[in-house]
């Protein structure tokens, strides 16, 4: 239940912060954080949850991370489904208190014709900049699969892993600074059906692709590093050496 629980805290943080920020910082007059905030404020949420309960739960925060990892050989099949389950409610207990603090403004409401409403994904006229089915699934694809390459080789054990948090939070931050305009960024299928459920319409009709390109992403990504680049080779661990004594 500890891992649960890490989980489910975890992406409520990576969701109330990373969506927060588009939601209420994001095109603030004058002062408005902009893509590069908003890219760094998840990037950090990941970060900070990593050190913070990662040594309990394993830090995914995100359904497409424990797929790919178990794709990886890096985690177990039967905790897949109460991870994915925790980690959606966490992501959904996040949507749920944005929503509740964005209502405390006069005015508010949810524009669900509108891309990108209240953080979020969508393709076609619901991508930021109005990129196509295509175009959004291969950024969705291939992204998630590098992020699942990153995420295995910098906690692999002949890995320098002391700073493998910044490396992934940082590596998230990356993503979004080049998705944001495609789909608003998912790469996290719970990240995208918890803004959607509160959206509904199109992007609700959409999220569909935020959970097919992530998580095929990430089990190919698992499926390669495990087969093409891990090395448990005493060469491996001579290099090691070299970079960590």
């Amino acid at each position: 239940m500890k891992k649960l629980f890490a989980e489910f805290f975890g992406t409520y943080w990576l969701v109330f912060g990373g969506c927060g920020s588009a939601i209420f910082a994001a095109g603030f007059p004058e002062l408005g954080i902009g893509f590069a905030g908003v890219a760094l404020a998840f990037g950090l949420t990941v970060l900070a949850m990593a050190y913070a309960v990662g040594h309990i739960s394993g830090g995914h925060f995100n359904p497409a991370v424990s797929l790919g990892l178990w794709a990886g050989g890096k985690f177990p099949a039967k905790d897949l489904i109460p991870y994915i389950i925790a980690q959606c409610v966490g992501a959904i207990a996040a949507a749920g208190t944005l929503y509740t603090i964005a209502s405390g403004k006069a005015g508010f409401a949810i524009d669900s014709t509108k891309a990108g409403a209240f953080a979020s994904n969508g393709f076609g006229a619901f991508s930021p900049d109005g990129y196509s089915l295509q175009a959004a699934f291969i950024a969705e694809f291939v992204l998630t699969l590098f992020f699942i390459l990153i995420i295995m080789g910098a906690t692999d054990k002949f890995a320098n892993s002391n700073f493998c948090g910044i490396v992934i939070g940082l590596t998230l931050t990356v993503i979004h600074l080049i998705s944001i305009p495609i789909t608003n960024t998912s790469v996290n299928p719970a990240r995208s059906l918890s803004q959607a459920l509160f959206v509904g319409g199109g992007p609700l009709s959409q999220v569909w692709l935020f959970w097919v390109a992530p998580i095929l992403g990430a089990v190919l990504g698992g499926f390669i590093y495990k087969n093409l680049l891990q090395n448990h080779s005493e060469e491996s661990q001579i290099n090691k050496s070299i970079i960590n004594p």
